[in-house]
């Protein structure tokens, strides 16, 4: 089974993934940015754009999970934006409909200041300079994820990480171990999240 956590950046996908990966034994993250990462690192600095506009990250992101799910004995987390419907086709489409996989798309919706909010405290003491890519983008995310085929959508707005990870297992028809994360734990395992995921290139 596939879990594709979408949304905005500075939805809480990240976030989401890792508390469902810490409560269901088995199963794996495996973040589709990371071949974007590499993608990028092979092109010159002036040619970096978008990087789900190549073809080859697509193809790579669905091989890459299709590989997995068919070797994998447990549930695999996919957390990234994916807004484009083409893009969504050619990638989770396609491991539903090409390749027989059994996949659940949830996107994590939030009102526009609740992101803000969220990006402005991920931002290192720089706000929202350092995450002005995520901000640019953050309008265009909302509304096409708004739309049928980006179902189902989770509202984040007044739902903690914890809740967010139960109710996307509750859809999928998963068991999550029980959450015993005291308030203070909770936060520390959100910071120590973010900045493993912190890129410097």
């Amino acid at each position: 089974m596939l879990l594709w956590i979408n949304g905005p950046f500075g939805g809480g996908k990240t976030q989401t993934a890792s508390e469902i990966r810490r409560r269901l034994p088995g199963s794996v993250v495996c973040d589709p940015e990371h071949v974007g990462f590499g993608l990028h690192r092979m092109l010159p600095p002036a040619l970096r754009g978008d990087f789900q506009d190549l073809a080859a990250w697509r193809q790579g992101v669905y091989e890459v999970l299709d590989v997995t799910l068919r070797t994998h004995e447990g549930v695999v987390i996919a957390p990234m934006t994916l807004v484009e419907p083409a893009y969504f086709d050619q990638i989770v489409g396609r491991l539903r409909d090409e390749a027989g996989h059994e996949v659940h798309h949830f996107a994590l919706l939030a009102e526009r200041e609740t992101v803000l909010r969220r990006l402005t405290e991920r931002g290192l003491g720089r706000g929202l300079k350092r995450e002005s890519f995520a901000v640019q983008k953050l309008d265009h995310c909302l509304e096409r994820l708004r739309a049928p085929l980006f179902g189902e959508h989770i509202h984040t707005d007044r739902v903690g990480v914890p809740q967010v990870a139960d109710l996307i297992a509750e859809a999928a028809g998963l068991r999550l171990a029980p959450n015993t994360d005291g308030p203070l734990r909770h936060r520390l395992r959100t910071a120590w999240t973010g900045i493993r995921h912190i890129r410097f290139d």
